[in-house]
């Protein structure tokens, strides 16, 4: 096992913000350890995802189980479920046991019980078994993000969390394929891919350093102007984070709207055709991953960008809204799906912003439940919407006139922000 390294400190606020002097991170082990994070990050997504297109033959197969209309369909949502719900747990336990010892325990975990389904007969336990792949993903989730604020800082940080999310996108994409070309050769096939996790963990064990508590005793606020020389407890930010995360399951519903709604949406305008479906469908998965790199190299703060996020979004169910053909439909979700691209780093950067190294686990657990909340919620609130006002084209004008209310009432603070910053250089320099 490699010696521990002390991960770089996370700087204040403005320090990110202006004056970005922390020192990036490199070296031979870099760009492996980035790697198995990115990787680690993603196979919440290869559970998601990967069983979908096998869903018609797993209910044909179950086709006398009582209640397998709802099952079957429950046997790919209740992962997110379970780690919308356990994520802040396993942020507490990360902070408690430490983040390294969990991930690979928890990336173990996820092949048994990932693969289960392959000699498992009962649909019921098949279902209980996926809730139990869910409480692996959340400590995945949480330990994963939770290493990337411990061993970056800055302007570096911002772009590996970007990162996170291009690749969580490229790789949703990658397994839905992945998951149907399996589905080819029988339902229980595409669970296979969960035993890749077996060779991520021995890696993971091996070549990711071990963040110690110890380093980071004189780690600064991100909250305080100034570090002080002692370290000082200070008690975990429960309003700002609470803030952060009720926008959070906000955003992850506009978020996967139009990934969950495209098809019907479609159909609703007369397309039948799959691949037409899965061509648009893939033109507004590409839109979150350009997103996503314009935050990373944009280097503006994410009380900046939060504005024009969640203005895309609006503005693309606006389109979607009003579109009279598939063309049209398509360019609103494209620009709807750029802005979950810039929002999703965003939200993500800003919660990171507020924690210390000994809450970075417990905060990142917290925004990791409410983010896979809002996935679990998504459908539900958009069938609601509706009933409500009759079809699913006007469900998502509602969520554009939503979408309009939180980014003006972001803009404003974002302004009222930068109005009452402005005084304290003049001070400074009156002085």
């Amino acid at each position: 096992m490699p010696a521990p390294v002390s991960p770089l400190p996370s700087p204040t606020h403005r320090a990110v913000e202006d004056t970005p002097t922390e020192q990036p991170v490199s070296g031979p082990g870099h760009r492996l350890r980035l790697t198995l994070l990115m990787a680690g990050s993603c196979l919440p997504i290869l559970g998601a995802v990967l069983i979908a297109p096998v869903l018609p033959q797993m209910e044909a197969h179950f086709a006398d189980v009582p209640g397998v209309d709802a099952l079957v369909p429950m046997a790919l949502t209740i992962p997110a479920l379970s780690l919308a719900l356990l994520a802040p747990f396993a942020g507490v336990i990360v902070d408690r046991l430490g983040r390294k010892r969990l991930l690979v325990v928890s990336t173990v975990l996820y092949a048994i019980l990932g693969t289960a389904p392959l000699w498992l007969d009962s649909l019921g336990a098949i279902v209980a078994s996926r809730a139990l792949v869910g409480v692996a993903e959340a400590a995945i989730m949480t330990c994963s993000t939770t290493l990337i604020g411990d061993y970056y800082s800055g302007r570096q940080r911002d772009r590996y969390l970007a990162m996170q999310t291009m690749c969580a996108s490229i790789s949703a994409t990658a397994f839905f394929v992945l998951g149907g070309a399996a589905g080819s050769a029988g339902w229980r096939m595409p669970f296979w891919a969960y035993a890749v996790s077996l060779l991520l963990a021995p890696a993971m064990a091996a070549f990711l350093p071990r963040p110690r508590p110890a380093d980071h005793a004189n780690e600064p606020s991100p909250t305080a102007s100034e570090p002080t020389e002692q370290a000082v407890k200070r008690p975990f930010p429960w309003r700002p984070l609470a803030g952060t995360c009720a926008l959070t399951v906000f955003g992850a519903i506009l978020f996967y709207t139009v990934q969950v709604e495209m098809a019907f949406l479609l159909d609703d305008l007369g397309v039948t055709n799959s691949g037409v479906i899965g061509l648009a469908t893939a033109s507004s998965s590409a839109a979150v991953v350009v997103g996503a790199v314009v935050f990373a190299k944009a280097g503006r703060s994410p009380q900046v960008w939060l504005p024009t996020a969640f203005g895309l979004c609006a503005l693309g169910f606006a389109v979607i809204w009003l579109a009279p053909n598939p063309v049209v439909l398509t360019v609103g979700a494209v620009i709807n799906c750029l802005g979950s691209g810039i929002m999703l780093p965003s939200l993500l950067t800003l919660a990171m912003s507020k924690l210390d190294y000994a809450d970075r686990g417990r905060g990142t657990g917290l925004w990791t439940g409410s983010f896979f909340l809002g996935q679990f919620i998504c459908p539900l609130a958009v069938l609601a919407l509706t009933s409500a006002v009759g079809t699913l084209a006007n469900a998502l004008g509602v969520l554009a006139l939503a979408g309009t209310v939180a980014t003006t009432a972001l803009g404003l603070t974002a302004r009222r922000r930068r109005t009452g910053a402005t005084p304290e250089p003049v001070r400074h320099m009156a002085g």
